[in-house]
């Protein structure tokens, strides 16, 4: 049997397959689905400072291939969570990874120095790219100095894992990459969802209320494995990969593209327990393989 285990800097994963925030909740409205420990880690649903009601209704519409979502990062603030929604969630016997979010620097800052103070939570998932708010994330994400500034104020403050996520809606993903990395992420995450829309053509009018919203699902995986590859061959930190994960073959691809680990989103929706299946098809290849380490697999792409 390979050996699943990977590590980014403190962070000991027992396997590379993870849940991607927003699409997994706090992980305990999955507990009756599965067995939350064997996942390699649980990143929680999106978290801010200040709290946020979100987007007006509606904010979520199904695609040929995918989904639009413009949820808009509702949630009761980083104090609520470190009050109330930590203590259910800090003995899951899993790796859990909060995703934080910010519309100013200080306001990034301030959420992760709270998280910093959890002690079961050992990484923080800096998401910069998020396009469903309309001051902050994707204005931080779409250049190198924005993407900067905002990593390096955090890192500042913030001592343990701290990984980075991308924006896809950008020109060159290397150049916010390397940006990322310069300023002390340890890790990067790619791709958040991409900016699209859908319009009504009975009503003319568009599907969201926020007129664009993020696409995600299979219909954005060649872009991600695309983007995967690129980053991995300008960067050196590791790179969780996801985008449209359906199945292990799926996980895979990320893998050989250069991703060390991959989060499974949308396909959550649909399958609760996809994350598990995932987890033996990758164990089962690998054997198949005669391959002894999953580490082996990324980056292993021949050309």
């Amino acid at each position: 049997m390979a050996d699943l285990k990977i590590n980014i800097r403190d962070l000991a994963l027992k396997n590379p397959v993870t849940t991607a925030s927003g699409t997994f909740g706090y992980g305990t409205e999955y507990a009756d689905f599965m067995n939350l420990k064997k996942l390699g880690a649980i990143f929680v649903k999106g978290t801010t400072f200040e709290p946020r009601e979100g987007n007006p209704y509606p904010r979520m519409a199904e695609t040929a291939a995918g989904m639009l979502n413009a949820v808009g990062l509702q949630n009761k603030g980083v104090v609520y969570f470190a009050k109330h929604i930590y203590p259910k969630i800090k003995d899951l016997f899993t790796s859990v990874i909060v995703n934080v979010n910010g519309s100013t620097v200080d306001s990034y800052v301030s959420c992760a120095e709270i998280i910093a103070t959890l002690e079961h939570i050992n990484a923080i998932e800096l998401n910069i790219s998020c396009p469903n708010v309309k001051n902050g994330g994707m204005a931080f994400g779409i250049s190198a100095s924005g993407a900067a500034e905002v990593v390096a104020a955090v890192r500042k403050v913030y001592p343990k894992t701290l990984i980075v996520k991308l924006s896809p809606n950008v020109t060159d993903i290397t150049e916010i990459a390397r940006a990322a990395e310069a300023e002390g992420a340890d890790a990067l995450s790619l791709i958040n969802t991409i900016l699209a829309m859908a319009i009504d053509v009975k009503k003319r009018k568009p599907v969201l209320s926020t007129i664009t919203g993020g696409l995600s699902g299979p219909c954005i995986k060649p872009i991600a494995i695309r983007m995967v590859w690129q980053t991995f061959k300008a960067v050196k930190i590791p790179i969780f990969g996801l985008g449209g994960i359906s199945c292990w073959q799926d996980a895979v691809e990320f893998m050989l593209a250069g991703a060390t680990a991959v989060q499974i989103g949308t396909y959550n929706f649909i399958d609760p327990t996809i994350a598990l299946k995932i987890i033996d098809g990758i164990n089962q290849y690998c054997d198949e393989q005669g391959i002894k380490s999953v580490s082996e697999l990324t980056g292993a792409l021949e050309t």
